[in-house]
Parts: C-alpha cells; structure tokens; sequence
C-alpha cells in the first residue's frame, strides 16, 4: 500500500524515555563540537580545491571537478555510513568519515607536490567524506530528539558548522605561512589546519558519543514495539510520498547551491579578486549557510516544514537573480552567494527534519542514508554541469539555469499545500 502522507501525518517515534533527556543534550553538545572542527576540515579547503583544480589541469573549466569530486565522494560514502551507524551506532560511523576525511587532505598536500592532477581529483572525493560525515551528524541529533524539538536540535548541529567553516576559508593566509614553514608547496597549507581538525573530531566522536544515541533508541524502539526489518532507502521512497518530496527537496536544494558556489572562487579570481578577498566571500556564504539555522529550525517547529521550504525557495531565487544580474563585482557577488546560503540553510533544516520525520526509527538511518546520498549526487552532478556553463556562457548564464531546479521544488511544494488545505476546511 502507497504511504502518501503528509508532513503533519507522517509516522512519528515512540516518545523518549524522561532518562534519555539529559543524554540528548550531552549528545548535542558533543555533536556541536565535532562539527566545529569538522566545518574547520571543510572550509580550510572549500575554495582551494577549485584554485589547485585550474592549476594542476591548466584550465579553468577544470575547476568545478573539485565540488563534483568532492560531493561525488560523499554520496559514495553516505550510505555505508548509514550502514555502519545502524550496525554499530552513530559514533563509530561519524568517527570513520573524519579519518577518512583526513586520508584526503594528505592526499590532497601529495597531489600538488608531485603535480597529479588525478590524485588530486582522489584527494578531494575522500574529503568529501568530511561532507557525508557533517550531514550525519545532523541526522544523529535528531535520535532521541522529541517531536516538539526535532528541527530545533538538528538545527542547531547544522548552526554549529558555521563556527569552522567561516574560520576555515581565513586560514589561507596562516596555512601558507604554515606551509612554507613545513617546507609545503604553494596553496596547501591549509591542508594541515584540515587533517589536525579532522583527527580531533574523529576522537571527540569517538570519545564523547557513549552511550550511543542511534542504537539507545533503536533498544528503547525494540523494546516496546518489537524488532522488525529496515527497509532500504529505495524502497521507502517507492512507497512513501513524504519522503520522496523531503529527499527532493534537499537535493535539488543542494545542487542549486554547489553549481553556484563551486564557480564563485574562480569567477572571483577572474575577475582580480586576491586569495583573500575569495576566502572572506567564500566564508560569508558559508555564514549564511549555517549562521541562522537554528532560526529556520525554530520556525519549521513553530510554522510547519513546508512554509520554511518555500521561504527558502524564495531565497535561492534572490540569490540566482542577483547571480543573473551580476557584473562581476565582488560586493554583488557576496550578496548573491549570502542570500545562497541562507535559502540552502532553510530548505536543508525544514526538509531534514522531514526525513527524519518520514518512518519509523528502524527505517530512518536508510533514508538518511539515502537522502545524503542524493544530495551529494545531486551537488556533483550541479558542480561538473557548472564548470562548462560558465566557461561558455558565463556566470550570469548558471544563474539563469539554476532557476529551473528551484522552480521544481516550489511547484511540488505548492501541490503538497493543497491537500492540507483542503483537508482543514
């Protein structure tokens, strides 16, 4: 039987036991540290990887590799990520995305060094596990979370990213300052600042996430309604309409905001833009990403999911008018890429909040999984398709044709409305 359910009537978890309140805010606390750091191991490299991509190919239409790469990585990673959670709990799978994450930025310092840019485009696809590992956590607070502070909990993980990841884009200048003491070579001492914070996250993970907040609720799941098969990812999108909608909405999302974000260091650097100037713009979008999460999870509580969702809709679109617009100027250029960040930031907290919201405990690290997964193919796909769009068309052009992936998100938005309106008459 077809589950077309909508967001309000969507299966909901048994509530938690009293005895796990106090765990779940120690669970986020830890969380929010490992994503500080884990936004450090990210950002330090957000704009490098697409600057040492036109270097080591020799062309600039080569630069939207390194986000294609890089998310192409973490949907590779996503689900045997949410495989291992279920098995073995979210701390033993967070912790292995971050060492995994690190192998990269090795990689990565390798890469330049011996002038590979096959090794490089490596480097970058297990750093996207850092990504994958990210997008867990946000999915892990959300485990012995109540209904009532679902998006709430969830967005404040996502918020605490902003900590890193607008620091990570300003360790351009003290990375190469690191690196030419280590003897690196050129534009990959950042690469340091990511390895040491992704190893530290691997150990807060590791460490601080006892007992396990995935496998407590699933046994506190088992013992009062019995164990019963998960399903794949696959399978519950098949047959469950709210789902389908949320994992649509988080990947279209994310492609828009990686097609656009992935040319900007290199539409920058086009146009006189020094190493500096890319990583304040770069982090100022990253701010906008995170910085007012907890605000879009505070009114996906209070409002509902969807009218969040359209918001953010609404706000990609300003983004990709002002990108339409854009003369190349560095200040239009960061308000098209703030106003990016927040409408991904809207669209990504309200629809994850719909993914967890979507099955039953058993079922929701699969279509976690799942959901991250295309997302992140969805972003590879956004980044490999923007590299040739700009290089022949030219920003305001990838501007124009992102418009197409929103309008698709607010059309199935508006048909979902309908029901529910129609419903409280």
């Amino acid at each position: 039987m077809t589950q077309d359910t909508t967001p309000a009537e969507s299966t909901a978890p048994l509530p938690v036991p009293v005895g796990h309140t106090a765990l779940q805010k120690r669970v986020v606390r830890v969380l929010i540290t490992g994503q500080i750091l884990g936004g450090i191991g990210m950002g330090a490299t957000l704009s490098l990887g697409a600057l040492l991509a036109a270097q080591l190919s020799g062309s600039s239409a080569w630069s939207g590799m390194a986000a294609t790469m890089s998310t192409l990585g973490a949907a590779i990673v996503a689900i045997p990520l949410a495989r291992l959670a279920q098995a073995r709990g979210r701390r033993v799978s967070l912790a292995t995305g971050s060492l995994i994450a690190g192998t990269g930025a090795i990689l990565a310092i390798l890469s330049v060094s011996v002038d590979i840019f096959l090794l490089l485009l490596l480097a970058l696809m297990l750093l996207g596990a850092g990504s994958a590992t990210n997008l867990q956590a946000r999915f892990a607070a959300t485990d012995l979370a109540t209904s009532r502070f679902r998006a709430r909990d969830l967005s404040v993980v996502v918020w605490s990213t902003t900590i890193g990841a607008v620091l990570g884009p300003n360790l351009f200048g003290p990375g190469e300052a690191l690196g030419a003491a280590l003897g690196l070579p050129a534009m990959t001492g950042a690469f340091a600042f990511s390895l040491a914070a992704t190893v530290a996250a691997a150990f807060v993970y590791a460490l601080g996430l006892r007992p396990d907040p995935l496998l407590t609720a699933l046994a506190a799941r088992t013992t009062s309604a019995g164990i019963r098969r998960a399903s794949g990812g696959l399978a519950i999108l098949r047959s469950n309409a709210a789902a389908r909608y949320a994992v649509l909405v988080i990947a279209l999302s994310h492609a828009t905001m990686v097609a656009l974000m992935s040319m900007a260091p290199v539409h920058l650097r086009d146009h006189g833009a020094t190493l500096t100037i890319v990583g304040l713009t770069i982090s100022l979008h990253v701010a906008g990403m995170y910085a007012f999460s907890p605000v879009f999870g505070a009114l996906s509580d209070r409002l509902g999911r969807l009218p969040v969702i359209l918001g953010g809709q609404l706000l990609l679109l300003v983004a990709l008018t002002v990108a339409w617009l854009s003369d190349g100027s560095q200040s239009t250029m960061t308000v098209s890429l703030i106003f990016l960040g927040l409408g991904w930031s809207a669209s990504v907290v309200a629809g994850s909040a719909l993914v967890s919201e979507a099955v039953d405990i058993e079922d929701r690290s699969s279509l976690q999984g799942f959901s991250d997964l295309s997302m992140n193919a969805a972003g590879a796909l956004g980044g490999a398709i923007a590299g040739p769009i700009l290089a022949l068309a030219g920003y305001s052009a990838l501007g124009l044709c992102a418009m197409a992936l929103v309008a698709v998100v607010v059309v199935w938005s508006i048909k979902r409305m309908r029901p529910a309106a129609t419903t409280s008459r």
